[in-house]
């Protein structure tokens, strides 16, 4: 595809000839001659200029490069943009496959495509145009929206509820019973039937192998917009806002509620019964364990301001330094006050 051709489809301000022709997208490093590749964070301009990319998407105040580009408000969202006009997913075929069961009380829409060993149950309700690949469960009384996409041994529990457009990754599990389990006297446990259910509002994402559990009684809420990277746990009465972003291994204990617009880097942890606010950033493997305000930035375990923990984080690099020099001086005091005994 020539390069004017893709800055009239992405809307975009071309600099340069058009008349180069690219064939894919890359990285700023890897990305040759014949290939697009984008620039949005400023820190990466060294790599810019020693890039062998064919062009470039840039904000426009990045520096004039040599090679030709579009400038884009957002380089990282028009580069999204661009993978599409490249790459195409296998199409699903409309219709249902004959070794799928579907119940006789099951509601399925129009222009379906259900994939082979599809289990539905009864009173399940599934709307238009939803994608439903081999081995996917949904069991009874679950209802979903338009435009479903289930990826291969994913579930959905009875009576959950998903809106438009959510999409489960591979073995995601929305609905599993919660962990709540009530100590008997022997020190056994008795399992708490989980009545509740979970809910994912519209254009929701499930990463591969991450679990939503339904609550004790109640739901668990995942608000419109918010995505969930691979293997990030949701615990039972848990409700996450609005457009949240949650990456791979974090864990949000049972009853938590947070609000819309944050970001969990990997392996963030969030005890039980807190509240989140708004617009907060958590660093990788921040343990969070009371209830933050909003747009805060956090990290380390228990968790703090960003640039406190940067602070901390250095100063413990010199900490054997430092013990050198107390134990020195603990050892000249001592010296001194036997030297006055003495005297």
């Amino acid at each position: 595809m020539l390069l004017k051709e893709i800055a009239e489809k992405l809307e975009l301000q071309l600099r340069g000839p058009g008349d180069v022709l690219i064939n894919g997208l890359a990285g700023l490093e890897s990305a040759g001659p014949d290939e697009l590749s984008f620039l949005s964070n400023p820190r990466y301009v060294t790599r810019l200029r020693d890039s062998k990319a064919g062009a470039v998407i840039l904000s426009p105040e990045a520096p004039e490069v040599s090679m030709p580009s579009l400038v884009s408000e957002n380089p990282y969202l028009s580069f999204a943009r661009a993978v599409e006009l490249f790459y195409l997913p296998p199409q699903a075929v409309r219709g249902i496959h004959p070794t799928a069961w579907i119940a006789d009380s099951a509601q399925i829409g129009g222009e379906c495509s259900v994939g082979a060993h599809v289990t539905i149950g009864d009173g399940a309700v599934i709307g238009e145009r939803a994608v439903i690949y081999p081995n996917v469960t949904i069991y009874p009384g679950a209802v979903i929206g338009d435009d479903f996409i289930a990826h291969s041994n994913s579930v959905v529990r009875e009576y959950c509820l998903i809106g438009n457009r959510v999409i489960l990754q591979n073995g995601a599990v929305i609905g599993a019973d919660g962990f709540g389990f009530a100590p008997r006297a022997d020190k056994s446990y008795y399992k708490i039937v989980q009545s509740g259910i979970v809910v994912l509002e519209d254009d929701v994402e499930i990463g591969a192998n991450s679990c939503v559990d339904r609550s004790t009684f109640g739901e668990s809420r995942i608000g419109k917009g918010t995505k969930l990277d691979n293997l990030v746990q949701i615990g039972h009465g848990a409700t996450v806002g609005e457009h949240n972003v949650l990456a791979a291994q974090t864990g949000v204990a049972g009853s938590v509620k947070m609000g819309s617009y944050n970001v969990l880097a990997g392996q963030v942890g969030i005890a039980g019964h807190i509240t989140i606010g708004d617009g907060s950033i958590f660093t990788a493997q921040t343990g969070v364990a009371r209830s933050v305000k909003d747009n805060s930035v956090l990290s380390g375990t228990p968790e703090m301001d960003s640039g406190l923990w940067k602070k901390n984080y250095l100063l413990m690099h010199k900490f054997p330094e430092v013990n050198k020099v107390v134990k020195k001086l603990v050892k000249e005091v001592e010296e001194l006050k036997k030297s006055e005994e003495k005297g």
